[in-house]
């Protein structure tokens, strides 16, 4: 299988988008200037060794994904990226405080966690899983 091994989502404000993936997940976030074409390089990763501990049944490097139904009534149906955390509801609080806003109510996905998606302040649709048992 070929695994996905990248994500890139647009921004309108690059100091907005930093602010807000820093302070609500931890990224580090690193501006490669315009000599790149302004892009901004998402590290959302611990290394290897620490990650083994944390999340052991995950393949190292590699990122599950699914598809869902396009729904009529439903907002912001477009790829997205989904990013364990260990609160939902604190994650959420922190995505409302600076300045996302969380789409509908979390719903629990059996065997797998509470799931629930969110617009970023730069209008990307993401969404966030707390795991069961993390």
């Amino acid at each position: 299988m070929n695994p996905v091994v990248h994500f890139e989502m647009p921004y309108e404000d690059a100091k907005r988008m930093i602010s807000f993936y820093e302070s609500v997940f931890g990224w580090e976030m690193k501006e490669l200037g315009e000599a790149v074409g302004n892009y901004v390089l998402a590290k959302t990763a611990m290394p290897h060794e620490q990650r083994d501990k944390v999340m052991a049944s995950f393949a190292r490097g590699a990122i599950d994904g699914g598809f869902f139904p396009r729904k009529p009534d439903w907002p912001a149906q477009y790829p997205s990226v989904v990013i364990a955390v260990d609160d939902i509801n604190v994650t959420m609080t922190l995505i409302r405080e600076r300045g996302g806003e969380v789409l509908g109510e979390p719903m629990e996905i059996p065997g797998t966690g509470t799931y629930v998606s969110f617009l970023d302040t730069e209008g990307n649709r993401v969404s966030i899983l707390e795991p069961l048992g993390r």
